[in-house]
């Protein structure tokens, strides 16, 4: 799903290269796949984790390490990091949310909308603030303003 999304991955494990061998047997395996497509870099010196800040402070390893978090990082296509998300070591990632949010990155790198909370696509967008009413009327011709206690009209929701 990421390479449809024109995205890479690569992944940063503090084991070393012949644990992440076997490693790779078990994710094809439970993940039902016959090819892991991403690098995985082998840090088992752990610079790069204390580097990035990508250990847990409270879950150690059996000779007292602390584990390294599940941090994901989404760097955008001007090297900028856009989004970082710090799981900690004892809670999976949700991939369904990292893919909406590269859905939303991608959308409004190109477009002038927000995307708002629990937002999939093809759901409706707000058009930012900074889009004069002429030129929302112009560029999103199906905006509808939503009316505001405060009576505000930056509630503008489009297609």
């Amino acid at each position: 799903q990421f390479a449809k999304k024109n995205c890479r991955m690569i992944a940063l494990s503090c084991n070393t290269v012949e644990d992440h061998k076997a490693w790779l047997d078990d994710i094809k395996a439970w993940a039902k796949c016959n090819k892991i497509s991403y690098p995985i870099i082998a840090d088992s010196s752990r610079d790069l984790a204390v580097k990035l800040g990508m250990l847990d402070p409270d879950e150690k390893n059996a000779a007292g390490l602390p584990l390294t978090a599940r941090v994901v990082f989404i760097i955008g296509p001007d090297k900028k990091v856009k989004l970082s998300i710090y799981y900690p070591a004892t809670t999976g990632r949700n991939f369904d949310e990292i893919l909406r949010v590269v859905d939303s990155l991608q959308l409004t790198a190109y477009k002038k909308v927000a995307t708002p909370a629990n937002w999939k696509p093809g759901d409706k967008c707000m058009v930012l603030p900074s889009v004069k009413d002429d030129e929302c009327k112009k560029l999103f011709p199906e905006t509808v303003v939503q009316n505001m206690p405060s009576g505000k009209k930056y509630m503008r929701m489009t297609p």
